[in-house]
């Protein structure tokens, strides 16, 4: 009996209070001061009631607030990056020129495809294609050699596509890597 009454007292008090975030304790106290040589500039007076108001928001409000200023001012998710435009870049448009004379990135996935193959190395090539393809039984491996020209994977690294490339070339078959 003792134990329940001492259950409910203790139960009771904690029933009716809110849980608090750390955050939101932490908010409630003196702001974190900057650390010195920041190199921190004071900011007008509308800035920084912006800034206390937004240091003030949950973070579910912050990531409310990022959505509505995104829709409001047209901003996709896409990030794009400017070759060349380093702190070290010539200016003027020779920085121009320096990037428009650079190699284009070379592909690292290609899209391997089986084009066609040598009708007396059919079989052979049925079973090599089985062999590529875990998931594959003999008889998808033969519809799927019969139904050529047909891709084999769409994104593999080079080393991997050129592996399957020359191990079906052995054995009658002609692929394309794209």
């Amino acid at each position: 009996m003792f134990r329940l009454s001492l259950v409910r007292s203790v139960a009771r008090p904690l029933s009716g209070r809110r849980l608090v975030h750390a955050s939101a304790i932490r908010r409630s106290a003196e702001p974190i001061p900057a650390p010195e040589g920041s190199g921190a500039v004071e900011a007008s007076p509308k800035i920084a009631s912006i800034v206390d108001s937004v240091a003030g928001l949950t973070l579910l409000e912050t990531s409310q607030l990022v959505d509505a200023l995104k829709t409001k001012f047209n901003i996709t998710e896409a990030v794009q990056v400017v070759a060349g435009a380093g702190a070290g870049a010539p200016a003027g448009g020779a920085g121009a020129a320096a990037a428009a004379e650079e190699k284009p990135a070379e592909k690292t996935e290609f899209k391997v495809t089986l084009k066609s193959f040598k009708a007396e190395q059919k079989a052979k090539v049925i079973r090599e294609i089985k062999g590529l393809l875990p998931d594959m039984n003999l008889v998808a491996a033969k519809k799927f050699v019969e139904s050529a020209p047909k891709v084999i994977n769409d994104t593999m690294p080079k080393a991997d596509a050129e592996k399957i490339k020359k191990a079906l070339e052995a054995v009658g078959a002609e692929v394309t890597l794209e």
